[in-house]
């Protein structure tokens, strides 16, 4: 995304001690194809919002779009898995892991079908070594998949201000979350004020809140769709905050 604005201020995080990090010890079946350049990173944008992001490290040749199953209609946009393929003859045993950032919504996908339709680059890494080409020329392939916790290091939780908001219609998107990924609930806080409001999940990884006029600065509280552990990021949004900028908090999940 251009123009990206970052600030970091005191946070808070708060985890709930019974909830752990997302992970699944079983693989399960599903289906895989690819899209995009043969050694391309996928396409910009997709249904969950994140934009350019996808072209830059830590999302570069990690994006998949997922079957409605696994998308849950944009409350999945940012859960991670491992991906492998079964076929000895070209695959390794290596799975790849790969960030929700799409959906695909027909074709392979449909039917209720599980299916993974990942960058060129994300399928030829399950390959044995020199093996891409041969296994993207196989098309759609069976595989097995697992949900993973997200990593990434060096990075912590930030708040992108969606392009068109003001004081009165805020909507955000939510960067870069370790753990679970996926984001089930949001709130803001304003300035001065005890009270949570809640916000409203639009599409993809969105949410916005209608209200106003709303005054920063802003404390953002999430709550993640897989296992509810919640962080609270205080004033994080400042009171000058702009739409199109991002604003980093200086902690993110543990697990």
């Amino acid at each position: 995304m251009e123009g990206l604005c970052y600030i970091f201020i005191f946070c808070t995080l708060v985890c709930s001690a019974a909830a752990a990090a997302v992970a699944d010890l079983h693989w399960h079946p599903a289906t895989a194809t690819w899209y995009g350049s043969p050694e391309g990173d996928g396409s910009d944008g997709g249904a969950c919002g994140y934009g350019s992001l996808v072209d830059v490290k830590p999302f570069r040749a990690r994006v998949g779009a997922v079957s409605p199953v696994l998308f849950k209609g944009g409350e999945g946009c940012g859960a991670c898995y491992k991906v492998r393929c079964l076929d000895r003859s070209i695959c390794s045993r290596r799975a790849v892991t790969v960030i929700i950032t799409d959906e695909c919504p027909g074709g392979y996908c449909s039917n209720g079908r599980t299916h993974f339709d990942l960058s060129g680059a994300a399928f030829g890494r399950m390959a044995v070594a020199g093996g891409g080409g041969q296994l993207r020329n196989r098309g759609e392939i069976p595989v097995i998949y697992r949900r993973t916790p997200c990593k990434y290091p060096g990075k912590n939780i930030a708040f992108h201000v969606n392009e068109g908001s003001t004081d009165y219609w805020l909507s955000l998107l939510v960067e870069f979350e370790d753990g679970d990924g996926d984001v089930g609930s949001m709130h803001i806080r304003e300035a001065n004020s005890n009270e949570w409001l809640e916000m409203t999940h639009i599409w993809g990884a969105n949410w916005c809140i209608i209200a106003g006029p709303l005054r920063g600065p802003f404390s953002v509280k999430l709550t993640t769709l897989s296992t509810g552990r919640t962080l609270s990021a205080r004033e994080v949004i400042p009171r000058n905050w702009t739409p199109k900028a991002t604003y980093t908090s200086r902690l993110n999940f543990n697990f």
